[in-house]
């Protein structure tokens, strides 16, 4: 396929106001997709503040997660680190005797060079409970990369079993894959039917349910992401284990899906003709929310670094997508994203959309003031003082929570999109009619 000047990238680069949500927030979903995980943040009262207001109190239950305020003694070295540490360690061991403990650094650890890698090797040994250490802080781009930070610092600990203990020669590989990345277990599942119908087996997931349960990755071994915020995993699993990394779109949306499961079964050299009819069968069955977008404009001001996958599936559903606004851009691991899109925009005969990275907010209230799009997709910050200026919003949060992979969660996504426009709708309605 021929790319026509009107769809080449456009990157432009801002100064940046990261209005986004603190990466230790992947605490709230990881401690419930590793079901024998114990997340210990280490930061200070505001870090716990942040925790009880993004997740909630829970006053009645007993979630799997915790503060350890760093106080003025700790701060100014008069603590020591490692008796406070394994005393709060022995308290979590006793109370909830988890699979692992992970500690999640924040900005004051990074800041007073508290050295959580040298401690937890030997506390681990003295505790006999694995002991991961993960610096998601405030100093990244976009909170979803709390995540990555996470699963990275677990991809060191995958059991290598490449040789067989009883003899030098290499255990050989099977027709197999390893996914990375945190979906929900049903959407999971979904994707690695999908694969079995193909006659791919999903060798492990990463995470895995259990922190027992973690794939043994080799270097014969063929990894992927599901999400377009794993960058420093995908590293790890190439430069540490000796993984091969397969390129490819991410499974956002049918065409996302589609390509997605044929670049892996182009590795594997398997057919992948049927998956076109698949995915025609799922945009035939999304007409009436197509229908609803098809000619209508969209702005990302840029939140969790879904925006290019996001305006890729949007693009396709015949909207206008004049900015894609995005925190952070690691053009290596979506490349093929990024091709993906542009042959969207060719095939749909429309612009490529403008890439920002670390966008000016401020600037881009003016482009929105200019360009009046039917709808934004923003962070909480700037949600509501949009609405009140009459501009419909979405909270691009609302994009990671949701069940947004495969097949068969295209409607999900669709939902969320449509509807600010379908309240709208509904609004002029109820003013068209005269009531007394």
């Amino acid at each position: 396929m021929e790319i026509s000047h009107q769809t080449q990238i456009n990157f432009e680069c801002e100064t940046g106001n990261y209005h986004t949500f603190c990466p230790i927030s992947c605490v709230s979903w990881l401690y419930q997709k590793i079901e024998d995980s114990f997340f210990l943040v280490i930061g200070t009262k505001t870090c716990g503040y942040f925790l009880q207001n993004a997740m909630g109190v829970m006053i009645f239950a007993e979630p799997r997660y915790a503060m350890a305020e760093l106080e003025e003694g700790d701060i100014s070295a008069q603590l020591n680190d490692y008796s406070e540490l394994k005393r709060l360690c022995l308290e979590i061991k006793k109370d909830r005797n988890p699979g692992v403990i992970f500690w999640i650094g924040t900005c004051t650890t990074e800041i007073i060079k508290m050295d959580l890698e040298g401690i937890a090797p030997k506390l681990e040994a003295d505790i006999q409970v694995p002991i991961v250490v993960a610096r998601a802080n405030g100093l990244d781009y976009a909170f979803t990369q709390g995540e990555d930070t996470v699963l990275a610092a677990m991809a060191h600990r995958c059991p290598d079993k490449s040789y067989n203990k009883l003899s030098p020669r290499l255990v050989q590989a099977n027709n197999n894959i390893v996914i990375f990345g945190s979906i929900a277990d049903s959407v999971a599942r979904q994707l690695e039917y999908e694969l079995k119908k193909k006659g791919i087996q999903v060798k492990g997931w990463l995470p895995s349910n259990r922190y027992s349960e973690l794939p043994d990755i080799t270097s014969d071994d063929y990894v992927i992401g599901v999400n377009p915020f794993l960058s420093r995993t995908a590293t790890t699993l190439m430069r540490k284990r000796r993984a091969k990394l397969i390129s490819a779109p991410f499974p956002i949306g049918p065409d996302g899906t589609r390509a997605w499961l044929e670049k892996i079964c182009k590795v594997f050299n398997v057919a992948s003709n049927d998956l076109a009819i698949r995915e025609n069968t799922i945009w035939s069955n999304l007409e009436e929310y197509v229908r609803l977008l098809r000619g209508k404009s969209v702005f990302f001001m840029g939140d969790n670094l879904l925006e290019i996958s996001l305006a890729r599936f949007l693009v396709r559903c015949g909207m206008i997508v004049y900015e894609i606004g995005i925190p952070y851009m690691d053009k290596r691991y979506q490349s093929a994203e990024l091709l993906l899109l542009q042959e969207t925009c060719y095939k749909m005969g429309v612009r490529m959309p403008k890439i920002v990275e670390k966008p000016d907010n401020y600037n881009q209230i003016d482009r929105i003031k200019d360009l009046k799009p039917d709808l934004v997709i923003t962070g909480m910050a700037h949600a509501n003082p949009l609405q009140a200026r009459g501009i419909n919003t979405k909270w691009s949060v609302e994009f990671t929570f949701a069940q947004i992979h495969g097949f068969g969660n295209a409607k999900e996504i669709l939902e969320l999109i449509t509807k600010p426009l379908r309240r709208n709708n509904n609004l002029d309605y109820i003013n068209d009619k005269n009531y007394i």
